[in-house]
């Protein structure tokens, strides 16, 4: 028999797939032949050797031939057949064979070795909890095809799994065996020794004369030392993080000028102790200051302006990182920077950019290089995604429009409105498509909607009640579509209007309401119409055993309408809103508590004037805001009757328990008072997932006429949870955890207060199944009585921490636990741990 040797393809494969099979085309015949290297012949079989599971026509298939096709030897069918074979991640080895020239036809013989498979996984070393939680990450599972790439893959996943908790020295070793029970099949056992966790005893610098050694390892934000008490930060060394620490401390040297500040050596050293050293040398250089900051190419600004926004003046110290960020900007959408500062006012193809020019001796000299090109015009703004929110709705949002110049300010801000709307996921993507020939920018914002009808259910629970609401509010309804079947999907829905249907209930009062507001009214302009009525029943409670007597009762019917507008002065961030609100009380033995005196029966009117003053610029999203702030100055009241009337309002003395009452009622016929409050937000982002919230407020409650005095009425209840009670006697309900809901303030509440917050947020998803985030907070605040038992710094004080969810189908859900370090009015046991169910309620 004689052997021809197919050189040349065999060096092809080789080149082509870097794997160890030797590829060879032999001639297996008793007579001798040859084939002509490049020429065309025709497939005419293929038979397939080695296998022990597969079968071969699985394998013909895997390679993708078909008798009867040309082929070339050697030639790019052979190669991609071949190359098919070692994808399918079933072969360790690959061989081909001419087995047979006949003529135009050739026959080829695939010699093919075939992965085993793996059946069982044992891991020992560890508890078998931990082996099926690891087993399932490291997604090993019955069946995969034993590679050598998945042995290696596997031994490092587990050891990086258990060095990466700080246990330095795991040692992980892998036996793969023959299983007998079926055909090429192998059982993987796997040791994990993790010995013992690590620590770092002390990270030494040397080297370091400008900074110490504390700071610097207080610029190491995950590599710490270890040292009795921690528990927020573990003293691991992971290797990745490490690094981004020993980044960390040259940034913290450019900040300070040192430049040039470098790393000589660093490495861990252990000691008898199973802990570590880490060992780092430095060479810190000289502090550089800026010397002459020079623009060139400006024609838009002058010099004094681009350095007002630059902020970096002659003689500080060099820091290029900050004048990267005031050249580039910091990523946040309020940065300020030149860049920013041209990219607002049409240059959307300018170019700025810092080159250092000279440096001599400790200074160095910056030009800014401005190109500002041409201003750029919006061509086309379009919107994708809202398959139930009109066009319009979100159009009117925007704060870009075509025609207008290019302004990146303006984008995120349309970002944040239409986060605003609470109709769609907070994740606003906005595309600008450039076309810098025709100077233009086309703007794509991709929005994903949310549910904007819900099913309502709102509760609290705090000091042993439960209140609780259940309706139906559709936050992107269609009123013009009402009579339009075709629109019922299943409610006529896209226009922005709100339509809520609420029943609130608790052993104590019931309310039923319903409430509509255009956000647009006329469609042209940003003015709010709001609507509402509702009817409640309040039931007397006696405080000394809490029980209920429904016969004896307040109800109230109201009503009120409103109008809202966005201003355009001082900026477009304020909102004028004003409301007329009516009351009706009628009082059934209700025992309504009114100075010394009882009122029990009668009908009281509350006719009131309400305006406030907002700024709002908290975004972009309604649930998680990460900069920005609220601002909110109310006023309410109502006419002064008795200044203009000429009635006498004083009680007379000796009158029986009915007269009285009688009295009182004819007192507060019409109500009058009026209501001063102030409240301020602020959000100061860390990361994108860690911000601060900030809140003062407070509240004043007061009246026109002592002889009238101070209304029953409208007044502050402090505590608990802050659910809302549907201002069943005009009430303002003021959370501040940690106390019982209401026991801050007297029965019949107070006329004062005030209330101080820091919260600190952390998101932990914003996806738009649900948005969840987890808070600490401390706050304080206190009801008073009156002006001349106020005292500011008097303080009822607590903290805690909590969670929010907020899925679209139901709200805000969460849960705070919260400890009050003061004891409520008339006790002297300090409040302590109170848990509060917050649902449909934000703090």
């Amino acid at each position: 028999m004689k052997l021809i040797s197919a050189t040349v393809v065999l060096f092809a494969l080789f080149f082509t797939f870097n794997v160890n099979a030797q590829t060879k085309i032999d001639t297996i015949s008793n007579t001798t032949a040859s084939f002509e290297k490049g020429k065309d012949y025709i497939l005419g079989g293929i038979s397939v050797t080695g296998l022990k599971k597969f079968s071969e026509e699985t394998v013909k298939v895997f390679t993708g031939l078909r008798t009867g096709q040309v082929i070339k030897l050697p030639g790019d069918k052979l190669t991609s057949a071949i190359k098919k074979l070692y994808e399918s991640k079933q072969f360790s080895n690959v061989d081909v064979y001419l087995a047979k020239l006949d003529g135009e036809s050739v026959y080829l013989e695939f010699d093919v070795q075939e992965l085993p498979q793996l059946n069982e996984i044992t891991i020992s070393g560890i508890k078998k909890s931990k082996a099926k939680e690891l087993k399932k990450e490291a997604e090993l599972k019955t069946g995969a095809m034993v590679t050598d790439n998945l042995v290696v893959t596997t031994k490092n996943y587990f050891t990086k799994k258990y060095t990466d908790k700080g246990f330095l020295k795991t040692k992980v070793n892998l036996d793969i065996q023959n299983d007998t029970s079926d055909i090429n099949i192998v059982n993987m056992k796997i040791y994990i020794d993790k010995g013992s966790k690590i620590k770092i005893k002390d990270i030494i610098f040397d080297g370091n004369k400008a900074l110490a050694g504390k700071k610097l390892r207080k610029a190491m934000k995950n590599t710490k030392e270890k040292f009795f008490g921690r528990f927020w930060k573990g003293s691991k060394y992971i290797e990745e993080e490490y690094q981004e620490d020993l980044e960390a401390i040259l940034d913290k040297y450019s900040r300070l000028g040192y430049r040039d500040a470098r790393i000589l050596s660093e490495g861990i050293s252990w000691n008898e102790d199973n802990t570590i050293n880490i060992n780092i040398d430095l060479e810190e250089g000289r502090q550089y200051r800026f010397a002459d900051i020079l623009f060139v190419g400006n024609k838009e600004y002058t010099d004094e302006q681009l350095r007002a926004v630059l902020r970096i003046d002659k003689g500080d110290v060099y820091n290029g990182a900050v004048l990267k960020e005031r050249v580039k900007g910091d990523g946040s959408p309020t940065s300020e920077d030149l860049s920013t500062m041209y990219q607002d006012t049409g240059f959307l193809f300018s170019q700025v950019n810092a080159v250092e020019t000279k440096v001599e001796n400790d200074s160095i000299t910056v030009e800014i290089r401005i190109r500002e090109d041409e201003k750029a015009r919006i061509r086309k703004v379009t919107v994708t995604g809202n398959d139930k929110t009109n066009d319009h709705v979100i159009f009117r949002e925007l704060r870009v429009k075509p025609g207008d110049l290019f302004s990146r300010s303006n984008i995120i801000r349309s970002i944040r409105e239409i986060g605003q709307l609470g109709f769609f996921d907070q994740n606003v993507s906005p595309n600008v498509i450039p076309d810098y020939q025709n100077k233009t920018a086309d703007i794509d914002f991709t929005v994903i909607e949310k549910g904007g009808s819900q099913i309502e259910l709102q509760g609290g629970y705090g000091g042993g009640a439960f209140i609780g609401t259940l309706g139906l509010s559709f936050n992107n309804f269609s009123i013009r579509n009402l009579l339009n079947k075709d629109a019922y999907k299943p409610l006529p829905m896209g226009d922005g209007q709100n339509l809520a249907l609420r029943l609130q209930t608790s052993r104590t009062f019931s309310t039923y309401s319903f409430s509509f507001t255009e956000p647009w009214l006329g469609g042209k302009t940003p003015q709010s119409l709001s609507f509402s009525v509702y009817s409640s029943n309040q039931y007397q409670l006696n405080p000394q055993t809490f029980d209920v007597d429904r016969d004896r009762s307040l109800g109230i019917i109201g009503a009120s309408i409103g109008l809202g507008k966005r201003l355009k002065w001082p900026d477009d961030f304020f909102q004028l809103s004003q409301t007329v609100s009516y009351q009706s009380f009628k009082l059934n033995d209700y025992g309504f508590r009114v100075g010394a005196d009882i009122l029990n029966n009668g009908t009281l009117n509350n006719l009131a004037y309400n305006a406030s003053l907002t700024r709002n610029s908290a975004g972009p999203s309604l649930i998680f805001p990460t900069y920005g702030s609220e601002f909110t100055l109310g006023v309410k009241a109502t006419f002064p009757y008795s200044l203009v009337n000429g009635k006498d309002y004083s009680i007379d003395g000796g009158l029986s328990a009915a007269e009285t009452s009688a009295q009182i009622a004819e007192k507060y016929k019409w109500l009058e008072y009026y209501k001063l409050s102030i409240k301020g937000k602020w959000y100061t982002a860390f990361t994108d997932k860690l911000v601060l919230m900030s809140n003062a407020e407070m509240g004043y409650l007061g009246f026109y006429n002592s002889e009238v005095g101070l209304s029953p009425f409208e007044r502050y209840f402090v505590g608990g949870d802050g659910i809302a009670v549907f201002q069943l006697d005009g009430r303002e309900v003021v959370g501040l955890r940690g106390y019982e809901n209401n026991r801050l303030s007297p029965l019949e509440g107070g006329s004062i207060y005030n209330k101080f917050q820091l919260e600190l947020r952390y998101s932990i998803t914003d996806a738009p199944s649900a948005s969840i985030y987890t808070l600490g907070f401390v706050e304080a605040g206190n009801s008073y009585d009156n002006f001349e038992t106020f005292n500011p710094f008097e303080l009822k004080r607590s903290a805690g921490l909590g969670v929010r969810i907020f899925m679209p189908a139901f709200g805000l859900l969460g849960i705070d636990f919260a400890h009050g370090f003061d004891p409520l009015p008339g006790q002297i046991e300090k409040s302590g741990w109170q848990t509060h169910f917050i649902i449909g309620r934000q703090f």
